[in-house]
């Protein structure tokens, strides 16, 4: 099964957090994402197949992204355009495993560290917008919204973010991540996500994010409590869930 090597994954994450700007949204802008809709919808229609069909429309919306300087944004709006970008990445990574023939994102050579746009003079990869961009936002809702192209990651909504209800958005799909099996209850034992083994820290102290340091399955599953089934908070014994990295991207 394909497996990413968790010291580079840990060295990768450091090398893009010390060469990648922190967000510095102080400002009042918004951003459209409405034309990644087009892409959503052919996904939603006929799985990637068909998002492949729409690949120059997700290739102009990265591109109409890297026109835009962030952190003239208001905080709302800069982390919602930061999803939608990073989202809009994964997805065409998923396409390019696809016209590759291959069976997992992690055989894509690059995958996760290859730049995919250049926004503000910073060349990104995924890895460095999500751990140098949207995790020092302090949000850790966004591990329930971020998609990477896998049978294991969060479903992608069918609507792109928007800053105007990004709070109510996030609640949203970590309660859909975690009914649709990101938390599953069997008899006394939860079976979460191994996201939440990755990232439970940003759960437990998201002032800190990003985080590295393990936090115990008590805390981890006391953080998910806003999120959670009633019955699942109330498990007595906390498991995590292997990682299936073959080739999906779902959509709700």
């Amino acid at each position: 099964m394909d497996q990413p090597n968790p010291i580079k994954v840990v060295f990768g994450i450091l090398r893009v957090l010390r060469s990648t700007r922190p967000p510095a949204s102080g400002g009042t802008g918004s951003f459209d994402a409405s034309s990644l809709k087009t892409p959503l919808d052919a996904l939603s229609t006929g799985g990637i197949p068909a998002l492949a069909e729409a690949k120059n429309e997700l290739d102009d919306f990265v591109r109409s992204a890297s026109k835009v300087s962030p952190d003239s944004l208001s905080r709302a709006h800069a982390l919602a355009y930061w999803t939608n970008l990073y989202n809009a990445g994964a997805m065409a990574l998923a396409v390019d495993a696809f016209d590759q023939g291959l069976g997992s994102v992690l055989r894509v050579p690059g995958a996760f560290g290859r730049p995919i746009v250049e926004v503000d003079g910073e060349s990104l990869s995924l890895d460095a917008i999500e751990h140098a961009k949207l995790r020092r936002f302090g949000d850790p809702r966004i591990h329930g919204a971020l998609v990477c192209g896998s049978l294991s990651c969060p479903t992608l909504r069918s609507v792109p973010y928007t800053g105007d209800n990004i709070a109510a958005e996030l609640d949203d799909q970590m309660e859909k991540f975690l009914l649709g099996g990101g938390a599953v209850l069997q008899e006394s034992t939860l079976s979460l996500s191994r996201i939440f083994y990755w990232y439970g820290r940003d759960f437990v102290s998201p002032a800190r994010m990003p985080t590295f340091i393990p936090s115990s399955k008590k805390s981890v599953l006391a953080a998910l409590s806003p999120w959670l089934a009633t019955e699942a908070k109330t498990a007595q014994k906390v498991v995590y869930q292997d990682y299936d990295w073959g080739l999906a991207c779902n959509i709700a």
